[in-house]
């Protein structure tokens, strides 16, 4: 059976498990996102801690069901909170996140994503460029932390990325893509307006901690969460006036998706390297 045959079901099976479950999910994220991934956990029915301080992260990491760490707003303390938290969530086997933004603007910041990378993250989620910058097949030109690079230009960087990682890659964009090197699965759920919203990729980055915490195959985590999250923004998108109203129509949407709009609206196709 097609990888794709099932996953607008997956998706709606692993968002009811969310929901169950309700999974604590510790994220480090930065100054700009931690209100709108806060309350984009709390929407699709998990429970958020923005919880970075180093003296407390690696004994929340011990309660906490995912991790996710985010580099938008880096400083050398948070830097050594993120070490700390990864290197837990690694060891007592964890799923954790990664969102590399802006990865290729600063020397700082590929410092910061060599060190993490090397604690084998679960998922990466970044934008095109992101994900060709961290996988160091091509120099991406980036203005601040958006893309430059199409999904289709980072296919290969994405695969790479996996494969060396042991893990699955996110790379979201127009038509968004997740990859464990091997199962390549295509998203075509969203809506351009997203895209005038600041923070909605790190809040779905902790949409995907979520997820991933509730699933032990990485790549189905981070496809459900990605085609919600996508779906969820484009039917927010048809009633918004602007990125306003769509941020707050979001998370309206992800607390009320039901199955019917799930089964109905995720679009996804995947593919299997031939053997």
């Amino acid at each position: 059976m097609n990888l794709a045959d099932n996953l607008a079901e997956e998706s709606w099976e692993l968002l009811q498990r969310v929901r169950e479950r309700a999974p604590l999910v510790q994220n480090i994220t930065n100054f700009v996102a931690m209100d709108a991934a806060a309350n984009a956990v709390l929407a699709v029915g998990a429970s958020p801690a923005m919880v970075h301080a180093v003296e407390e992260v690696a004994e929340f990491v011990t309660v906490a069901d995912a991790l996710t760490i985010n580099i938008g707003t880096l400083s050398s303390a948070w830097v050594e909170s993120m070490r700390v938290a990864a290197r837990t969530a690694a060891r007592l086997g964890k799923p954790w996140v990664l969102d590399p933004v802006g990865v290729g603007a600063t020397a700082f910041r590929r410092k910061t994503a060599t060190e993490l990378l090397d604690l084998r993250p679960t998922i990466v989620r970044g934008n095109a460029s992101e994900i060709i910058a961290l996988a160091g097949l091509a120099q991406a030109r980036q203005k601040g932390v958006d893309s430059t690079q199409t999904t289709a230009e980072a296919e290969a960087s994405a695969m790479l990325l996996a494969r060396t990682l042991g893990g699955t890659v996110v790379v979201t964009g127009a038509v968004d893509l997740v990859t464990d090197g091997t199962r390549t699965v295509r998203i075509a759920n969203g809506d351009p307006l997203m895209t005038r919203v600041t923070a909605l990729g790190c809040a779905l980055t902790a949409v995907t901690g979520a997820f991933a915490a509730v699933e032990k195959d990485a790549l189905l985590a981070a496809t459900a969460a990605t085609a919600v999250f996508g779906l969820a923004g484009e039917t927010a998108a048809k009633a918004a006036r602007g990125p306003g109203s769509l941020r707050a129509a979001l998370m309206d949407t992800l607390h009320g998706l039901d199955a019917a709009v799930v089964r109905a609206g995720v679009r996804v196709e995947a593919s299997s390297p031939s053997t």
